[in-house]
């Protein structure tokens, strides 16, 4: 799957599909990522995808490109990335012993055509103490995480009950992107390699 593009800097992004076995190169798009006025959160963060993968793909209009997008909602409020530890702290504190959403879409474009899919999953935090979400943002991890955690490092401890996709909490639901590839044309599975007992 060489002629793949990710159009996301995200290392989870990458991490994840190579995890699938899919060879990809990476071209973050560069999109204005404001919220428009009472814009629901499942349409942002599907629109998101869309436009960054359409931007990519307009540079590359002969090459699948994969966009994706993650918030993390509470109470139909969208919780980006910290913008201080201030502000990680605040965010910690109100997901401790309650249950929000995380939204994340994939889109997979080529030339102006592009396929968009969102998952939704819920997640319930345990309640915190304080200082534990002081020593967790004192490790810096919740700084470019939406919401101001990360399910797959230190912030995993925080999490009580998980329903829907990992992958997606993680940043890319991985059966949902398989399945845009197949339709695409480009299974996965077409990609894998043989051991030396199956070739033999």
């Amino acid at each position: 799957m060489s002629g793949l593009i990710l159009a996301s800097a995200s290392p989870r992004r990458a991490e994840l599909l190579r995890q699938i076995g899919v060879s990809f190169r990476v071209m973050p798009a560069e999109i204005d990522e404001t919220p428009q006025p009472a814009e629901p959160a499942r349409d942002y963060v599907e629109r998101l995808a869309r436009e960054k993968a359409l931007a990519v793909s307009r540079a590359a209009p002969d090459v699948l490109v994969l966009g994706s997008d993650t918030s993390v909602v509470l109470n139909g409020e969208i919780l980006g990335k910290p913008a201080s530890e201030a502000e990680a702290g605040d965010m910690l504190q109100r997901l401790s012993g309650n249950t929000h959403q995380v939204m994340t879409s994939v889109a997979l474009a080529q030339a102006d055509q592009c396929q968009a899919l969102v998952v939704v999953t819920d997640v319930t935090f345990r309640e915190l103490e304080a200082a534990e979400i002081n020593a967790y943002v004192a490790t810096g991890e919740p700084m470019d995480k939406a919401g101001g955690y990360g399910i797959q490092g230190l912030g995993g401890i925080f999490v009580r009950e998980l329903r829907g996709s990992y992958s997606a909490v993680v940043g890319l639901p991985l059966r949902e992107t398989a399945e845009l590839l197949a339709s695409a044309g480009d299974p996965v599975w077409h990609h894998w390699p043989c051991s030396k007992e199956s070739q033999a």
